[in-house]
């Protein structure tokens, strides 16, 4: 990076923040032209306040701090933007993917302000530098960057058509599990599993939780139908041998009983606890875990369970409403065909993700090197 200017992105972009007009929801006529905020789109009006090529920043609200999630993106064309984001217009020397690409993750930490709410106000963004080197390398480190971007979200699409690869089977060989065209015989799963809520609040205490015990499996730990522990927030091994009924079994589905409601999982044979705002459905006979897994958390029984739920700020579900809801029972044969189609699936999805995983991580990679001039 030494062998390129070092610029403050006062001196080498507009800042058109005076340009910017806030407009509340309730106020939005509904159009054809986006309205941006500190993350993205947020909404489309009927009047646009930009037309051009543009970098927006985030001004509150953005994720600062992050080095996943971007702090700013590129906006092309007629729109509005409200005041979460900074507007930044590059001037002649400077390319406009480039300049977007150099500060997308910029480490802002030092820069922000507001103690309830991370700020960046528009003084610190002038402030910030960049390297500047020549427009044409500009332009090359950009496309580089564009080119590693595409291998990643082609990536994602593969990934995600797996996923309605397997939603697509589920239909065919089950139909919609709600309104059972193919008339399967129906049970109470109280019938053939039994259901238990996790604990009160009141069992646990702060002194309880550690960092690399036992992980928690709450509502916020399933993501995807897949569980996603949190090392921080675990029990030590002592408390979760002392709470032992409230352990998960591999082959259980853990449920979120509050919030976004349908959210579950099954349990693979890792040690893990049932969280207070969960429960789980251990299934004792002629029941596969994933197929009932999918059922629960299929559009149409989601739907059912949200009515069934009660709570007027937080949707919650009791034992009982799960003990009792409805679901069709295939015969298990058909089940085992679906968990062989699923194993299948699988095996090629956890090589696309080791894939993604890479292709993320070499990204990074890349991103320092193109900055620090070691390509160009």
């Amino acid at each position: 990076m030494g062998k390129w200017e070092i610029v403050r992105l006062g001196d080498v972009c507009e800042i058109l923040d005076y340009m910017r007009i806030p407009v509340t929801a309730s106020e939005r006529k509904s159009g054809i032209y986006p309205y941006y905020g500190a993350n993205g789109i947020q909404d489309y009006v009927d009047d646009y306040i930009f037309d051009g090529e543009l970098v927006l920043l985030a001004e509150d609200g953005g994720n600062f701090g992050s080095k996943e999630k971007p702090i700013a993106y590129r906006v092309s064309g007629k729109c509005w933007v409200n005041n979460h984001a900074h507007v930044l217009r590059p001037k002649e020397n400077l390319d406009v993917d480039y300049l977007c690409d150099s500060i997308m993750f910029y480490d802002v930490m030092p820069f922000i302000s507001g103690t309830t709410r991370a700020k960046l106000n528009q003084a610190a963004v002038l402030k910030m530098t960049i390297p500047l080197p020549p427009l044409e390398v500009q332009r090359k480190i950009a496309d580089v960057l564009d080119r590693a971007r595409a291998l990643i979200e082609k990536r994602k699409t593969q990934i995600e058509k797996l996923d309605l690869l397997v939603k697509s089977q589920f239909i065919e060989m089950f139909g919609d599990p709600v309104t059972n065209p193919k008339g399967w015989e129906v049970k109470k799963i109280k019938d053939f599993a039994a259901v238990k809520i996790g604990p009160f609040g009141s069992l646990l205490h702060a002194e309880d939780y550690i960092e690399n015990g036992v992980p928690l499996v709450n509502p916020s730990h399933i993501i995807d139908g897949r569980i996603v522990v949190d090392s921080k927030l675990t029990l030590s091994h002592e408390k979760y041998e002392s709470m032992s009924t409230y352990a998960l079994k591999a082959g259980d589905i853990v449920l979120g009983r509050r919030g976004e409601i349908g959210r579950c999982a099954v349990v693979d044979n890792s040690e893990y606890f049932c969280g207070t705002g969960s429960m789980f459905i251990r299934i004792e006979r002629d029941y596969l875990p994933m197929v009932l897994q999918r059922i629960i958390s299929s559009d149409g029984m989601r739907q059912v369970l949200e009515e069934k739920a009660v709570g007027i700020t937080m949707l919650n579900l009791n034992a009982g409403t799960v003990a009792n809801l409805e679901a069709i029972c295939p015969p298990l044969t058909l089940q085992n065909e679906f968990a062989s189609f699923i194993e299948r699936v699988e095996a090629k999805k956890d090589l696309l993700q080791r894939s993604l995983a890479k292709l993320e991580l070499n990204f990074k990679s890349l991103m320092q090197k193109c900055f620090q001039g070691e390509l160009f």
